[in-house]
């Protein structure tokens, strides 16, 4: 699995102009699921993501996790962060997991996550959704599992 976490003062997600998420200080991450990834894959992800220490402490050092300073996470699932760009100028997606497994794990991922955390918004799988987000620094991370 792929996490592309953006440290962010706000996030939000829209689908069809009505708001469906959104996240004050925290963590927005875009969610990409490939072949071969699993539960336990799912798990270690948010394990990363809420224990991953990219906000600062009180000398200004990426210290503190999103547990630690009790943010906010917007996960969006992001079906072309598999994406194979190696070659040409088209993505291709032979690398994404299958639209109903990519379903399922966003769905575990998610319900994990509002088990162990809170607040938890998240995006719409499968739909056209608009995000924005107000990255704060910039500190983006790309995570894989």
């Amino acid at each position: 699995m792929i996490g592309l976490l953006q440290r962010v003062s706000q996030a939000a997600v829209r689908v069809d102009d009505e708001l469906i998420g959104e996240i004050g200080p925290g963590l927005l991450v875009l969610v990409g699921v490939q072949k071969g990834d699993d539960e336990a894959r799912a798990e270690r992800l948010l394990q990363r993501l809420l224990g991953y220490r990219v906000f600062p402490d009180g000398e200004g050092r990426m210290n503190r996790s999103l547990v630690d300073v009790e943010g906010g996470l917007l996960l969006v699932p992001q079906f072309t962060l598999p994406a194979d760009t190696r070659k040409g100028t088209r993505p291709g997606f032979s690398t994404a997991a299958p639209p109903e497994e990519g379903r399922r794990l966003f769905h575990h991922l998610l319900q994990r996550a509002r088990e162990q955390h809170s607040p938890v918004a998240a995006g719409r799988f499968g739909a056209d959704m608009q995000v924005s987000l107000t990255n704060d620094g910039p500190v983006t991370f790309w995570l894989e599992t």
